[in-house]
């Protein structure tokens, strides 16, 4: 990924320039704030952004910008001409490949700041820049480690929403995900803000895999804060350009959704069970499709349950093990949990004669212990065998150093 980070002036009030110097030598000052905004074509709305926060940011609050870019407009070069004349310093991090979406930027962000503070807002004017004191001033206030403003609190309103069906999505959004992860997420009533602020001791950015725009859903599932506030805020209108939201966002945050609950073995269990369940479909139809052309049952029942493996291997590269597929080439996975779904079939024929003749079993529970059986099997050798890393020399403690 080629980035490139750069500060478009020195701050010009004497406050914030110490405590830019004290974080710069290493030394945080206390109660400082850094403001993580991603960006994605946003050249019409960061001038009026910053512009908003010179008037709401107190000037005893020290405080910075970190923009992280992914933008093909000129949202760079607006940011440095806005920038001039601010009383804060302003950072942009222009991302060229941009992993993970505004999640992934987040992440970014992160990862280069080490303020008591951080408060993540969008830059299209919908999250109210004279919020951000309110924010942090809760979380001093409460001892919360994390502070989100909510749209469904009392005196907050999804106003700048623009009309119904989004809207209803937006409340459908936040009831799966409440449904899904009701410990994670009690006390938040709006998950899929994108505005709030965290302590930064409470992240660790490494261990967050974002993937689209809802990072607040990955960081409260993934880091647990201790305790949580709100604060109400009106979600405005966009003050220039067009949502970045769609179709192919919907998707991305329902894929989301499934990598966060699968994120323990028992769940990835559960989802590969019903994810197998669910390739009895595409074989059934693969098999009426081959008898009714004429071909003989026995390779029409052969090719059809390949259908059901590419239907499961798809779904489980997509659902379950999406952060687990960069050590092995595509070809090479699918090849091996291909040869472990038509093994399964190799080796349950002998399980169940075992359990009949060694266990003395009748036929229809030895065949329901073979299932059982055989998918635990498979379910340990695919996440051993197709998606867990090779163990290195260095690993297995063999360096002898």
């Amino acid at each position: 990924m080629s980035e490139d980070l750069w500060t478009p002036h020195a701050p010009s009030d004497p406050e914030v320039s110490i405590a830019r110097a004290r974080q710069e030598e290493g030394e945080v000052a206390p109660g400082s704030v850094t403001l993580i905004i991603p960006t994605f074509d946003e050249a019409g709305n960061v001038g009026e952004l910053l512009s908003r926060l010179a008037g709401s940011l107190p000037a005893h609050l020290p405080c910075a910008v970190l923009f992280v870019d992914d933008s093909t407009d000129e949202t760079p070069a607006v940011i440095e001409k806005a920038a001039l004349d601010l009383p804060f310093p302003v950072s942009v991090l222009h991302r060229e490949r941009p992993a993970g979406g505004l999640g992934g930027a987040v992440v970014e962000g992160l990862k280069r700041v080490d303020t008591d503070w951080v408060v993540v807002m969008d830059a299209d004017l919908q999250h109210p820049p004279h919020l951000v004191p309110e924010l942090v001033g809760e979380g001093e206030r409460t001892g919360a480690d994390l502070v989100v403003a909510s749209r469904y609190l009392p005196g907050g309103s999804r106003a700048g929403l623009a009309g119904n069906f989004r809207v209803a999505v937006s409340r459908g959004a936040t009831w799966l995900a409440k449904g899904l992860f009701p410990r994670a997420l009690r006390g938040i009533s709006d998950p899929m803000s994108g505005f709030f602020a965290m302590r930064r001791p409470l992240v660790t950015a490494d261990v967050l895999k974002p993937l689209g725009y809802k990072i607040l859903l990955e960081l409260a599932v993934r880091c647990r804060p201790a305790r949580v506030a709100e604060v109400p805020f009106v979600f405005q209108d966009r003050f220039a350009g067009e949502s970045k939201s769609g179709a192919r966002e919907g998707l991305r945050f329902l894929t989301h959704l499934a990598a966060l609950r699968s994120a323990t073995p028992l769940a990835r269990m559960v989802g590969f069970g019903l994810v197998g369940l669910s390739g009895f479909v595409p074989n059934l139809f693969a098999l009426w499709l081959l008898t009714h052309a004429g071909v003989h049952y026995l390779p029409a029942e052969i090719a059809a349950n390949q259908a059901g493996v590419l239907w499961n291997f798809v779904l489980i590269e997509t659902l379950l093990f999406r952060d687990r597929r960069r050590h092995r080439r595509r070809e090479d996975r699918i090849a091996r949990f291909a040869v472990l779904a038509n093994a399964d079939l190799l080796l349950r024929i002998p399980l169940i004669a075992l359990f009949v003749a060694r266990l003395g079993m009748e036929v229809l529970p030895a065949t329901a212990l073979a299932l059982v059986t055989t998918f635990v099997l498979r379910f340990a050798a695919t996440e051993a065998l197709v998606y867990l890393p090779r163990r290195t020399p260095a690993a297995r403690g063999g360096s002898g150093s």
